[in-house]
């Protein structure tokens, strides 16, 4: 790891015997897409919390989710891996509990680790594989999906029935731990690492009456779509405040970012189509970061980057490696923080396979396990404690690829679409010159798409032998 930009300003990162290790909050918006920010020039929604770290820290304005839709990206910031890996295909899929996630990493990084809020890679009942105590989470007060306003959370598998706005009790609860570890007396007290994910903006949009009026000349849906957003905004606006109040904002990395594209008919998607899809619209997302001392001036970079960057980015700044570390997909995003790289080297594939989702009904589960408990009992419905989560059943095929799937490699994006027949179909587009991918430029392009096509047919097949389980036997 290099000094980079902070030779001759400031330390450098990599961590000196003694230094005290950065805290880390990782925070997640549920279906934000790229546009529904205020400092994209949204002309109706206000974001001034967001606008204000956008304005100060470092903005990523090429950044994208895993996977179009949100279980799978929210297993790639754990995994550093395309979510296809390990089975995680669409909503409601679990991480296997073979992955190596950042919690665990930073547990042996000598990290206290939280997660608060939207879980759903599993269950949040005791005793499952796949709950966020098996995930490496020290500590957790989460659903096993999106939530309203009231939510019912499970602290480590207790059900316990809150009050307020949705995203200002996630961050209250997050706020809770970073204090305790933070003000804590004992002189060996660790770092911590705070998952933080939104159950906001996700349908349907229940904004309470304080952001609701803020939007009263608009249409109901959008009252409560943008509401959301603007609720969402304000606890995120608490949370930087307090990082400030409890002295830690220098040398704490506050990462935010959205776990898939805009919504139909509602969000700004930046690009072509929506949630769902592989197209720009379905992953492109907000995305900014925070790190006062390293991060000295405010920046803004166009280098693509996407959610399984996260967890190589800060092994790299911890300078520490897991054994047994599976392949991953994304890279150390470091270089970027440093200001030593204006292009990404390693293409992003994307996956979208034709899978179903699995129904996660937060509300109507986490009622039934309030009631239970306060009649002495726990749920014990394998279903919902997912036991066999890490029982690779099926072996898939190396030479067939279903579904849609694309190559990133700027300013070049390939898409290979396979139908339920097996009709094969590729798509090439310039991002830089049609960034809403409407001119398709196969016919004259046919050395950059041959070229491309083996390299995303190569990163398929290799997908495909993880999600086989070939990574877990080489350990």
């Amino acid at each position: 790891m290099g000094a980079g930009f902070c030779a001759g300003f400031c330390q450098p990162l990599a961590a000196k015997p003694g230094d005290r290790k950065p805290n880390i909050i990782l925070c997640m918006a549920d279906d934000q897409g790229w546009g529904d920010m205020a400092y994209y020039g949204h002309p109706d929604l206000r974001t001034p919390n967001f606008d204000n770290m956008a304005a100060e820290g470092l903005r990523f304005d090429r950044f994208y989710a895993a996977a179009p839709v949100c279980s799978p990206t929210r297993g790639s910031v754990l995994t550093g891996r395309n979510p296809n890996r390990f089975g995680c295909f669409k909503w409601g899929h679990s991480l296997r509990p073979q992955e190596i996630t950042i919690a665990e990493a930073c547990k042996e990084a000598g990290y206290v680790t939280g997660h608060f809020g939207k879980w759903h890679l599993g269950s949040v009942l005791k005793g499952s594989p796949v709950n966020p105590g098996a995930s490496g989470f020290d500590e957790w007060f989460s659903a096993p999906n999106f939530f309203d306003n009231d939510p019912i959370l499970s602290r480590e598998g207790k059900a316990v029935q809150t009050e307020g706005e949705s995203s200002m009790v996630t961050v209250d609860a997050a706020l809770e731990f970073m204090r305790k570890h933070t003000e804590s007396s004992d002189h060996n007290k660790k770092p911590f690492l705070a998952v933080v994910w939104f159950g906001s903006p996700h349908n349907p949009h229940q904004a309470i009456e304080e952001d609701q009026e803020i939007y009263s000349d608009q249409e109901e849906k959008f009252k409560h779509f943008y509401g959301e957003i603007t609720g969402m905004d304000r606890a995120f606006g608490k949370l930087r405040s307090e990082i400030k109040n409890m002295g830690i904002k220098d040398n704490s990395i506050l990462w935010y970012c959205s776990d898939n594209g805009g919504l139909p008919g509602l969000g700004e998607t930046g690009g072509r189509d929506f949630k769902g899809r592989i197209y720009e619209g379905g992953l492109r997302v907000p995305a900014i970061l925070e790190w006062p001392r390293y991060i000295k001036s405010p920046r803004k970079t166009s280098v693509p980057c996407v959610t399984s960057d996260i967890y190589p980015t800060l092994l790299d700044i911890l300078d520490i490696s897991m054994p047994g570390q599976p392949v991953m997909d994304g890279t150390s995003l470091l270089p970027v923080i440093e200001e030593n790289m204006s292009s990404r080297k390693k293409p992003v594939g994307f996956w979208n396979r034709p899978e179903g989702g699995r129904l996660t009904p937060s509300k109507e589960w986490m009622e039934s396990l309030l009631k239970a408990q306060e009649q002495g009992n726990e749920i014990d419905d394998e279903k919902r404690l997912l036991l066999d989560a890490g029982k690779i059943k099926i072996q898939y095929p190396g030479n067939s690829f279903p579904g849609h799937s694309a190559w990133l490699d700027w300013p070049w994006k390939l898409h290979r679409i396979q139908d339920e027949s097996d009709k094969l179909v590729f798509e090439l587009y310039n991002l830089k010159t049609d960034p809403m991918e409407e001119k398709d430029l196969t016919a004259g392009e046919e050395e950059k798409v041959n070229h491309m096509k083996a390299g995303l047919e190569k990163w398929l097949n290799s997908v495909v032998k993880s999600l086989n389980g070939n990574d877990y036997k080489q350990r």
